[in-house]
Order: C-alpha cells, then structure tokens, then sequence
C-alpha cells in the first residue's frame, strides 16, 4: 500500500494545484520511485489511498503502471512487468484523508495477509523491496517490522528505540516505545514496513475491516501498543532517504 492521501501543508504552495506525491524529483514524479522500487522487487499489485488533488494520482498512474526497462534493452513488457493499481479514494468518500491506520484499515479488505506499507512522498532511491524480507516476516510471527533512519534534523528526537543483541551486524531487533524521559537512542520511522492485517484488529485497533464509516485514525498508538507486547520488529537502514516535506528538501534533491 502507497499512502498518497496528505494535504501537503508545508510544502505549500507547491501543493495548492499538485498533490505531492506528483512533485518532480530527479525527472520523474515523487511516487513512482517506490512504485518503481516495488516493481523491481516483483511486488505487482498496489493499492494508493488518495485524499487531496486524489484525482490527478489515478490520471496520471492510471491502473497500470509499467516498469520501463533499461534503454539498453528493448523488449515488450509483458503482464508480468506491469503493476496492477487500484485506488482507496478518501477523499471522494469522506471527503478527506483519513490519517494513517484508517487509511490502512479502508483499504484490508483490497490488502493481503502479509503488505507492505509505504510512503508516496518519501524519497528512499535505494530501497530494495525484497521476497527474502517478506519470507523473514512471516516466519517472525511479528505483526510488523519497521524500517528505522537515523534522526533527520527535523526529527532530531526520534520515533522508537531499537533493541538489538550485541554483536549483531543486521541492527535487527525489537522496536521499543520508550518513555519521554528514558535516553535510549530513537530512531525515525521510515515510513517503510511490512504489517500483518491482524495489527488492524482486536486488540489494537477497533475500527471494522473497510472502515465504512471512515473514522480517522493514526498508526503510531497501534505499532506502541504492540511494541509493548513486543510484538513489532525492527531494523536499521542506512540508505539514501528523505521525508520530501518541504519546499527548501525538494530543491536540495533537485538540485
């Protein structure tokens, strides 16, 4: 699932006319970077919330998206090399976005057992979307597994904690919901994760499947009451990523 719902407030006004997942990055739209990513990795079918300007997401992705090859080689795509998108359009049901979990959860029934969870405006350009991180889930037995960043500087104080066995060079461990005074190191969420539908249940979340009267609701309150049953996982990246959040971080990609 691609999240493409937000208003864009702070990246104003580059937003009033263009929903920010269409900016331009390096050539091409913000979103199709991780659809791209995705498609490499063999994961075809997408589904994109939208909320605000949601309309010019779906002209422009439409229900296909094709994963164009190297210059070098030319062939004919076939089924297999094209993504298959449909939409969760928030904004023409309720008409706004309806913040994280309720986005997810209007879209479970759309949704597999076991999906990855991103962002449309998140710039990660090395991200490798992977069967093999997919397989590793599962077998946890995790309802999720978060990719963490080391702290931007307009999130010099983090999201989670990250407990790791010494000596292990992966920095793959539980995600911790650490207190405001504890001092252990916090990390920024990505954005990037794989979730079970079951964290969108009882008895962490309690909005039905569908969210057909579409509530608003956050992730962050889910993943800290299952991080405190240890029930979410975690690592560290430490590729090229950026929250695409303002004008001033865009033209610095840009540039």
């Amino acid at each position: 699932m691609v999240l493409a719902a937000g208003r864009g407030e702070r990246m104003r006004p580059l937003t009033d006319s263009t929903p920010k997942p269409l900016l331009q990055v390096r050539g091409k739209p913000l979103m199709q970077w991780p659809l791209e990513a995705l498609a490499r990795g063999g994961f075809t079918s997408v589904v994109v919330n939208t909320a605000w300007l949601g309309e010019q997401i779906s002209h422009t992705f439409g229900s296909h998206f094709a994963l164009q090859p190297p210059s070098n080689e030319r062939h004919q795509l076939s089924n297999t090399e094209q993504t298959e998108i449909t939409y969760s359009h928030e904004g023409q049901d309720f008409g706004g976005a309806l913040e994280t979990a309720g986005g997810i959860v209007r879209a479970l029934p759309t949704l597999g057992d076991v999906f990855w969870v991103l962002a449309g405006d998140v710039f990660a350009p090395d991200f490798v979307f992977s069967q093999d991180a997919v397989d590793r889930f599962i077998a946890s037995g995790q309802l999720a597994h978060l990719w963490l960043v080391p702290n931007p500087s307009h999130n010099r104080r983090g999201d989670f904690g990250l407990s790791v066995k010494p000596g292990d060079d992966a920095a793959v461990g539980l995600a911790l919901n650490l207190a405001p005074d504890d001092r252990q190191t916090r990390y920024t969420y990505s954005t990037i994760g794989l979730y079970r539908r079951q964290l969108f249940a009882a008895p962490y979340c309690d909005i039905p499947a569908g969210n057909p009267q579409g509530l608003k609701a956050p992730l962050a309150p889910l993943l800290r009451a299952a991080m405190d049953n240890g029930r979410i996982s975690a690592e560290l990246y430490s590729g090229a990523w950026t929250d695409v959040g303002t004008p001033e971080r865009l033209q610095s990609l840009n540039q």
